[in-house]
């Protein structure tokens, strides 16, 4: 009895054990054949409840894309296309700031394949990808597919090979510590809020709207469409033979505005498509095309040269606009956004551009908010014509404003540049360098708001208006603003623009005082988040952990790992977590999805037969041997021989500050 009772535990222990290697993706494969080389090959998975997995077009610098790999293409067979997803959502990620697509519920890739050899008669592909909760985990899954005979035939459903429970290399024990693997208990912890379609996808849109909206009127403002708005409303209201008639046509100018901007928009959408222009949003040519094409637009607006569509097109569209009814006036809409072309061309064009790196229909939206604001007052002042004589005259002040346009396009040019270089990690346009340059950029508009210098059309300045002074010291005061950036300032107002803190020459800010500087820093270490000492292999870590005499804090994260993100913004960054965290431990940052790849005699292929080829597989390898899980984040507080210091609750997950502060004093209490 006592036989059997121990028995029993031994078997709910082991259980327990293992219960932390989670796999929430369940998937099955199937083979069509089409025609006569051609065949579909279909991945099916059906995800666990609040669970989600990322889309192939989730865009880079965010969560991990989902990765379709065939491994013996070469002289067999040739793909067609690309692989093909069924429904997905589409949500703004706050911490990586970039639209994310992902499945739930279920999720269906087909790649269609065409022979170029009779003789394969095996597909080998493998599924790379990301599911996420209050955890991540990256997964790697290997699929066979038979060729089959017959032309109708379809192979029936097959489970996958799993890529999960990697085991650690033998070489790696003595050095990596002989304690025994512990238990990973379960650890309660928030669950991530993942945003839906009719939540953070609508609030995008909005922000695209909004902007758009203010770009409108911006436009109204400037030399090429202000002096149009009192022609047409008085044509509208003395050529018409009523009143009613003249505000009816005036409004159906206004619709015809809208509807021509929003039919470009729906051109750009269609043409590019949604998913395309998502995957655009961080491919380096995009970024580099679009920066050249602003600064084009900018030096426009300075007044280098002025953009113009053929005279032809103008003189073609205008007679068109003598027909009279609602086809004239159609086409007295399509001659203002012509003849207007030289001062909403850079808008619209920058619009677009913005918009396009959202992704989804926001061209449509954009374009919508711009034309609603264009076309509004045109509307408006044919329903109450009198207010005519409140506008003011125009003059140089309409320049102002173009010029004005001007800088801030050429200030947005570099986001883009930016973005190019970040994708590249060329290290060339690092913090420091993108605040030098808007700060010369803005500062330069101070000058110019203020009469220091000016424009090629800009006319003859006697005197600042009360509106140039203000907006010149707006303009200066947020100049001074940015300076103290380059000595590590946060700078929230404008935190989605410039790199990161992390992406510059000196990450605590030009002659930051009190941070260990880089000729200081331990062999193999580097200077993180919030100043922090971090190594990134293990080894080094622990060699100079012992060199010290403190604990290690093992941190097995993700570059692509939300909750990651979230704990080190929202808890590593708490006073009392950060001085533990830079005083008290030695913290190892362990990335299971760094793709570089290990040296050829440091691969292997473990017991269960995965092939550890990666630093990332290294890690995960180690994380899921070692500590009987697969998730990120993973915190273990550990001893000088790799023995966990927290001996109820071995590791820890994404949690708040207080669970996370006892969890970390309680082991440093068991250090000795």
């Amino acid at each position: 009895m006592k036989k059997l009772f121990f028995l029993v535990i031994t078997l709910l222990a082991f259980a327990s054990m293992n219960a932390q290697i989670l796999d929430p993706a369940k998937w099955t494969t199937s083979i069509e054949k089409k025609s006569e080389n051609t065949y579909v090959l279909t991945f099916n998975a059906v995800i666990e409840k609040d669970w989600h997995m990322y889309s192939q077009f989730t865009p880079d610098g965010g969560p991990l894309a989902l990765e379709v790999v065939f491994k013996n293409q070469k002289g067999n067979y040739t793909l067609i296309g690309k692989a093909k997803e069924s429904k997905t959502k589409t949500a703004y990620n706050d911490i990586f700031e970039v639209n994310e697509t992902f499945f739930e519920g279920k999720a269906q890739i087909q790649q269609e394949i065409k022979l170029t050899n009779a003789k394969t008669s095996k597909i080998e592909a493998v599924l790379n990808y990301q599911v996420c909760k209050e955890v991540c985990i990256n997964q790697e899954k290997k699929f066979t597919f038979d060729i089959p005979v017959s032309k109708s035939e379809t192979v029936a459903p097959t489970v996958e090979t799993p890529i999960v429970e990697q085991t650690q290399k033998d070489s790696l024990a003595p050095s990596l510590g002989e304690a025994n693997v512990m238990q990973a208990e379960t650890v309660s912890a928030p669950t991530e809020v993942i945003p839906t379609e009719d939540t953070t996808t609508k609030k995008g849109l909005w922000t695209i709207f909004f902007i758009a909206f203010l770009s409108g009127f911006a436009a109204l403002l400037t030399p090429c469409v202000f002096p149009l708005i009192p022609m047409t409303v008085s044509f509208f209201t003395k050529q018409s033979k009523t009143r009613a008639v003249g505000i009816r046509n005036a409004i159906f100018y206004g619709i015809s505005i809208i509807v021509i901007y929003v039919v470009l928009g729906l051109i750009v959408t269609t043409v590019f498509g949604a998913g395309t222009l998502n995957a655009l949003s961080t491919n380096v040519w995009f970024n580099l095309i679009f920066f050249a094409l602003l600064v084009f637009f900018a030096v426009s607006f300075l007044g280098a040269f002025e953009i113009v569509l053929p005279n032809s097109w103008a003189n073609k569209v205008d007679s068109q606009a003598d027909r009279g009814g609602v086809i004239g006036i159609l086409f007295m809409a399509f001659a203002l956004a012509i003849v207007s072309f030289s001062c909403t061309g850079p808008i619209v064009g920058t619009l677009l551009v913005e918009a396009a790196s959202k992704g989804g229909i926001a061209p449509i939206v954009g374009m919508f908010g711009f034309s609603l604001a264009l076309a509004l007052p045109f509307m408006f002042f044919a329903l109450f014509p009198s207010w005519l004589q409140s506008l003011p005259k125009s003059g140089g002040w309409l320049n102002t404003v173009k010029v004005f346009l001007g800088f801030l396009e050429l200030a947005l040019a570099f986001k883009f540049l930016s973005n190019a270089d970040l994708v590249l990690q060329l290290h060339l346009l690092e913090r420091e360098v993108f605040l030098t340059i808007w700060i010369a950029i803005f500062g330069t508009l101070a000058l110019y708001l203020f009469g220091k210098i000016t424009m090629p059309h800009d006319s003859p300045l006697t005197h600042l208006s009360v509106g140039r002074v203000m907006m010149g010291l707006v303009v200066l005061s947020f100049t001074i603003y940015m300076i103290p950036g380059l000595w590590g300032a946060p700078l929230k107002l404008i935190s989605a623009f410039p790199p990161p803190i992390e992406y510059s020459e000196s990450p605590n800010g030009v002659g930051g005082s009190g941070v260990i500087s880089t000729t200081d820093l331990p062999d193999g270490a580097k200077i993180g988040v919030h100043g922090l000492t971090i190594f990134e292999d293990y080894e080094k870590g622990l060699a100079y952990a012992k060199t010290v005499n403190k604990p290690i804090l093992l941190d097995f994260t993700g570059y692509a790992c939300v909750n990651c993100r979230k704990m080190e913004n929202n808890v590593w960054s708490d006073d009392k977590i950060l001085s533990i965290l830079k005083k008290d431990v030695v913290l190892i940052s362990l990335y299971v999805d760094d793709k570089r790849a290990l040296p050829k005699s440091e691969q292997f292929v473990s017991t269960t037969g995965s092939e550890i080829e990666t630093i990332g597989d290294k890690w995960t390898d180690f994380m899921i041997s070692r500590y009987k899980t697969n998730t990120q984040p993973l915190y273990v507080l550990t001893d000088l021989e790799g023995s966990s210091l927290n001996t109820s609750q071995p590791t820890i997950s994404y949690v708040g500050i207080a669970a996370y502060e006892n969890w970390l004093k309680s082991g440093l209490s068991n250090f000795k």
